[in-house]
């Protein structure tokens, strides 16, 4: 069973450890020097979009930015400081441009084999579709894989990294948004599938769905009438 509070999960971005040192300053060259990847090296850019729901699937996301336009490239930005409106736009021009590979892993998948596995498995498939030289996954843990780097909050650094995060947050805010006329009581469209105060409530009106995560445990309904 998954502790929401992530003690026996795979750590959340929100609670990283803090980079010493602010990259968000820095250029592109001297990020791509603290990792070790020579200036205009192709990169895989990975990110994750659902990690933390307790509804729904968990998308991983591997892109490859080869021949972006400028304009384009200029509007990426991590996928949390865009409208959902401006990011599904983008997400619909990346793809006529970008190489990306997505990985879905639903909820009955995680229940079974674990965040961890899950996320590590998503690693590897992105890893095995592509033949790029560097691979750098946002966050500080790369899953024991060789060869794959990682990047604090890289989806505010990397161009590829924001591709990625913008891609897997599409994937993620659809499939909601499908789920939401098969369950209209969870109110999946708004909440995503995360557990805020009015998705918990209604848990605890109509129990649980058949795509919620019964191995996370949500300490406000810690009942063994619902998991």
């Amino acid at each position: 069973m998954f502790d929401l509070s992530f003690s026996n999960a795979a750590t959340p971005k929100s609670m990283e450890s803090k980079n010493p040192k602010n990259l968000k300053t820095d250029s592109i060259s001297t990020i791509l020097d603290s990792l070790n990847i020579p200036p205009n090296a192709q990169i895989c850019g990975i990110d994750e979009a659902g990690r933390g729901c307790v509804a729904g699937s968990m998308f991983v996301c591997g892109v490859i930015l080869d021949k972006l336009p400028s304009s384009l490239k200029n509007s990426l930005k991590d996928s949390k400081t865009l409208s959902q409106k401006r990011r599904d736009a983008i997400a619909d021009t990346l793809k006529d441009y970008a190489e990306f590979k997505l990985v879905k892993k639903e909820a009955h998948v995680i229940d079974t084999q674990g965040l961890s596995v899950c996320i590590k498995e998503s690693l590897q498939e992105i890893l095995s579709a592509f033949n790029a030289p560097f691979y750098v996954f946002d966050g500080n843990c790369n899953f024991s894989i060789p060869h794959l780097k990682t990047l604090i909050k890289g989806d505010s650094k990397l161009h590829a990294i924001s591709a990625a995060s913008i891609l897997a947050k599409n994937a993620k805010d659809t499939e909601m948004q499908n789920l939401a006329q098969l369950f209209p009581q969870y109110d999946f469209a708004k909440n995503k599938g995360y557990g805020t105060k009015a998705h918990i409530q209604a848990i605890t009106t109509h129990g649980l769905s058949p795509v919620h995560r019964r191995s996370y445990r949500i300490k406000s309904l810690d009942s063994a009438t619902l998991f």
